[in-house]
């Protein structure tokens, strides 16, 4: 069995993830959990698998925690916090660390577990946008691999096997269009929270789902693919796809095209980055493809997304900036699901933020950088929140 850690066991990710492990029992074994706040899922999780270490961040609940454990009959390591977190990450035989914690919360702890000579299945793709400056050198540092278990980067790499060096020459990032695909543009100014999270095929956090809305998550993703793959900004292209059968392709220098194919399921690309190299056999529903019909690509509506426009713009700049892009958008998505701010104020308020970090981007950012573009640029879109026009839409700050 191979062993794996799995940070942020509760969210879609986490939860997918023990989903493959349960039904591979003799193919995987946890070591350790890590969770945010969810204490009574974290305790089922803890009863069902066994770890040897568990944590939860945040603090206040690790008396509700302990308690709803109290009853266990093996010895476990308990901790809370974002140390305790970090520390689960690093901790023992693991083999692989699946990262499923969402945002740039989950930089640390990646950090701990390749210094720990741990392979990496990478959900959190804030750990490369944010902190690629460092984590990179530090992956070849300490050779390990760092593996991609989100669907697009995943149909990438697995397109990547076998091409030679030098053989790729551009990348085609699938999208969805999100939950305001087929919606004029017009009426953006009045969509809610609850219209943004009715995602057209794929189950997700809230957060990814609005990313969705806005394709700031494929921005992000062309980020995270120039990280990871070695091209630069002007051969990662974005096509819409709103069938979400074709995962994402790649061209190769001869003008071959290829594709990776398969039913919306994330359990895929997250076995595959457990299971690499090799394919486990499953019984999972199996693509049709006379089933499912026509295949359909168009451009992205650049007026729709002006999202695209600032995670290409932010990439281009490098250094810190693609960190305070990540970190204004995540306040910005919190703002508006906490309903403090509209759909359209999410691109305003990150580009206000990236406009002024111009003058400040460290081009070559250390870690301690990295973390204060990100505390900085959270602050900043608040500021900004603050002073938007009351008279133009009903804010409450």
């Amino acid at each position: 069995m191979k062993p794996i850690t799995l940070l942020g066991s509760t969210g879609s990710i986490g939860t997918q993830t023990l989903d493959i492990v349960a039904e591979y029992p003799d193919q995987f074994q946890i070591v350790g959990l890590a969770a945010r706040r969810n204490v009574e899922l974290l305790a089922q999780q803890i009863r069902q698998f066994r770890p040897q270490i568990a944590a939860i961040c945040d603090t206040a609940q690790l008396g509700a925690l302990q308690e709803a454990i109290a009853d266990l009959d093996y010895k476990l390591i308990l901790l809370a916090g974002e140390a305790g977190v970090t520390e689960v990450a690093r901790y023992g035989n693991s083999e692989a660390v699946v990262t499923g914690i969402v945002g740039c919360a989950g930089l640390l702890p990646t950090i701990a577990a390749i210094e720990a000579g741990k392979d990496i299945a990478l959900a959190n793709k804030e750990t490369l946008i944010a902190g690629g400056p460092v984590v990179l050198p530090l992956v070849e540092k300490h050779g390990i691999k760092l593996l991609p278990a989100d669907s697009e980067h995943s149909a990438i790499f697995q397109c990547l096997q076998g091409v030679p060096t030098g053989g790729l020459r551009r990348i085609l990032l699938t999208a969805s269009g999100g939950a305001f695909r087929d919606l004029p543009v017009e009426k953006l100014a009045t969509v809610k929270v609850a219209d943004a999270l009715k995602h057209p095929n794929w189950t997700m956090g809230q957060k990814i789902t609005i990313d969705s809305a806005t394709l700031m998550n494929k921005g992000l993703e062309v980020i995270e693919a120039h990280f990871l793959f070695g091209l630069d900004y002007d051969h990662i292209e974005i096509v819409i796809h709103p069938q979400s059968i074709i995962h994402s392709l790649i061209e190769l220098e001869d003008t071959s095209v290829l594709a990776q194919l398969g039913l919306p399921d994330m359990r895929l690309p997250l076995l595959y980055a457990l299971s690499y190299p090799e394919r486990v056999s499953t019984d999972w529903e199996r693509l049709d493809l006379v089933k499912a019909g026509n295949l359909t690509f168009r451009e992205p509506d650049h007026q729709k997304y002006p999202c695209m426009r600032l995670a290409y713009a932010a990439g281009r700049a490098g250094g810190s900036m693609p960190a305070v892009l990540n970190a204004a958008n995540e306040q910005a998505v919190a703002l508006f699901l906490e309903e403090r701010i509209q759909f359209l104020d999410i691109p305003r308020l990150i580009e206000q933020v990236c406009d002024r970090h111009q003058s400040d981007n460290h081009a070559s950012p250390s870690l301690e950088d990295i973390i204060a573009a990100d505390q900085w640029a959270r602050q900043a879109v608040l500021e900004f929140c603050q002073k938007l026009d009351k008279g133009d839409r009903a804010i409450a700050v």
